[in-house]
């Protein structure tokens, strides 16, 4: 992208947009569709729009839509269109978020208000609440109970990845105020099995909520019919999704929704104790910029129904093209066959192919992909952006393997980069 040129700017603006320019030269090239990674680009136009519809409201505060009114209508009409494509019930209610870790938070936060209301306590005697939670479910659950100080009760996932259902209501207690599943889970990318533990949510009267921050603009035009994974599956009381990962807005536009307003007001916060009279606000943020709102509601119009099914549709089939060509090189493997666009790729030999160097050699190469363990693997988030990239990145991931293998006696173990930094 070129520095802006506007006659109205100064000199001394015109400097600092230079300045801009080159602050940003080491970053990934994301708009190149070299990046398997935190960014998503549909196309030239459909960037270029969300990031004007972004910057007309950039200052506009969605603290308070009663000023704002644009705001409160734009967000509605984004809930809408996910609550239809989510198969939510008629009484479904939600509100926008910065994304899916302020989702999974509010999650945590809303399942503890409402036990902390439902029990008439804070804490039960001498124990802790639990979420109880597949191995493989995002770490933002973690956080939101490292927040406020509740259990979070791994379990086990089968060997295929997904969550094992009986295991996790055999974890279950008296204290578990919430059950979470994927669609899909982000590190193999593949669905939770979830109508035998909504079943159980509903036994034990507690929130069961549906993570699909990655899928829910996916799966609506993706999933099979006999997949259960949306509000269809009975017990299922909310679901997140980020629309600025395959919805293609601009960054800080996520959306939670639940099953009735009754589980939604558990996530909202209220006070008049202080002197500047009554604050109320939807999540965790206070003053927030509507920039995110405009940009998902201008995502949303100019793409709909038929324009996301489109989308999603082309980027697995560039996911699935992807993993045929990792299946044809001996030393790769798949972790799991991808339910959406998420490809995880390990060393069929790790003794052999230390896969971080494969990783590394790759990011020498401009592309940009991230590492995970347990255990060692590649992770690749595939969207459109990548459809005339195939052949390039594969021809770069075999040099990148002979390459790895070639040093393998002389390289160490090293232990992968993070997803999220400090």
């Amino acid at each position: 992208m070129s520095t802006p040129s506007n006659e109205t700017f100064s000199p001394t603006a015109q400097t600092i947009l230079s300045d801009l320019e080159e602050l940003r030269v080491n970053d990934i090239r994301w708009r190149d569709g070299k990046a398997f990674s935190l960014t998503y680009c549909a196309s030239d136009e459909a960037r270029q729009l969300s990031e004007t519809a972004y910057r007309m409201f950039s200052h506009e505060n969605a603290l308070n839509v009663a000023a704002f009114p644009s705001l409160k209508n734009m967000q509605q009409e984004v809930l809408d269109f996910v609550m239809q494509i989510l198969e939510a019930p008629p009484t479904g209610a939600g509100f926008m978020t910065s994304g899916g870790t302020e989702s999974l938070v509010l999650v945590v936060y809303g399942a503890l208000q409402r036990a902390i209301a439902q029990r008439g306590s804070e804490r039960p005697q001498d124990q802790r609440f639990n979420v109880v939670l597949p191995s493989t479910a995002h770490a933002a659950l973690e956080k939101g109970c490292t927040y406020f100080n509740i259990e979070s009760r791994r379990v086990p996932v089968r060997a295929d990845w997904r969550a094992d259902e009986q295991a996790m209501i055999a974890a279950c207690d008296d204290n578990t105020i919430l059950l979470v599943c994927s669609a899909p889970q982000y590190p193999q990318g593949v669905v939770d099995p979830m109508e035998l533990i909504g079943q159980e949510a509903l036994r034990r009267g507690i929130p069961f909520h549906i993570d699909a921050c990655m899928g829910g603009m996916l799966l609506p035009f993706l999933a099979p019919a006999h997949m259960a994974w949306n509000f269809s599956v009975p017990g299922v009381t909310s679901m997140s999704v980020d629309l600025h990962k395959y919805g293609y807005t601009a960054k800080g536009a996520g959306v939670i929704i639940y099953a009735n307003k009754e589980l939604r007001n558990h996530q909202t916060f209220f006070t008049d104790n202080w002197l500047g009279g009554m604050y109320g606000s939807s999540g965790i943020l206070g003053t927030k910029s509507g920039g995110p709102i405009a940009s998902a509601w201008a995502m949303v119009q100019y793409f709909g129904h038929d324009g996301y099914r489109d989308l999603a549709l082309t980027a697995r089939k560039v996911a699935l093209e992807i993993a045929r060509h990792i299946e044809a090189i001996p030393e790769l493997v798949l972790r799991a066959e991808p339910d959406t666009t998420l490809i995880c790729i390990g060393a069929r030999d790790s003794q052999t192919l230390p896969i971080f160097s494969v990783s590394r050699a790759l990011r020498e190469n401009g592309w940009y992909v991230d590492e995970q363990t347990p255990p060692d693997s590649i992770h690749l988030t595939v969207n459109v952006v990548h459809e005339n990239r195939v052949e390039e990145f594969v021809a770069d991931l075999k040099a990148a393997v002979q390459l790895a293998l070639e040093n393998a006696a002389s390289t160490t173990s090293s232990a992968p980069l993070p997803y999220g930094s400090v």
